[in-house]
């Protein structure tokens, strides 16, 4: 057996604390990303693989039977506001610590053409796009609705409805999740 001579030594030394310094690092670097990943998986939700037909009989089931507390974004492929608005709730629903049923409901498309803009909808649970006349089934969600968007409903846990051409104001959102 050959022993290593002082400065092989210290070489020797040198190459293990290079390793544990590397070591190290790359340690850091895996928790890094793993909060980073931990902290930002309050805005992900699991990628939605379908699209869910939403016709006339839709709404009055939801209204009846549908999960609380919950909010619809009715929405188009053309409206350039509704991602802002559908973000500001899912902001306001992450902030209250709250699990919700956060859909948007796409009016102008169905499949697989609603399903390739369900990416401007980060945090939704439920992507829905009207199957049939659309002027009938906007009708029964509210008569009164002119088919401005983003048309928002919130449902709270009692079943009262809230409704908001745009986002909700802070009040509503505080009465819809307390």
């Amino acid at each position: 057996m050959t022993s290593v001579s002082k400065p092989n030594q210290a070489l020797a030394n040198e190459l293990t604390m290079g390793r544990r310094a590397w070591l190290a690092a790359v340690a850091g670097t895996l928790i890094f990303m793993k909060n980073s990943v931990i902290a930002q998986s309050h805005h992900a939700s699991a990628a939605i693989k379908k699209v869910v037909p939403f016709d006339k009989s839709t709404w009055p089931r939801l209204l009846r039977d549908g999960p609380r507390p919950a909010a619809y974004v009715f929405t188009t492929t053309y409206c350039s506001t509704c991602p802002e608005a559908f973000e500001a709730l899912n902001d306001a629903v992450v902030a209250a610590h709250k699990k919700v049923e956060l859909a948007a409901v796409v009016m102008d498309v169905t499949g697989a053409r609603a399903l390739a803009h369900a990416h401007h909808y980060a945090g939704a649970t439920r992507i829905y796009a009207f199957d049939g006349f659309e002027p009938e089934i906007r009708q029964t969600v509210d008569p009164k609705w002119r088919n401005v968007t983003p048309y928002i409903v919130l449902i709270d846990r009692q079943g009262a409805v809230q409704r908001s051409i745009g986002p909700p104001s802070a009040a509503q959102l505080k009465a819809w999740l307390a």
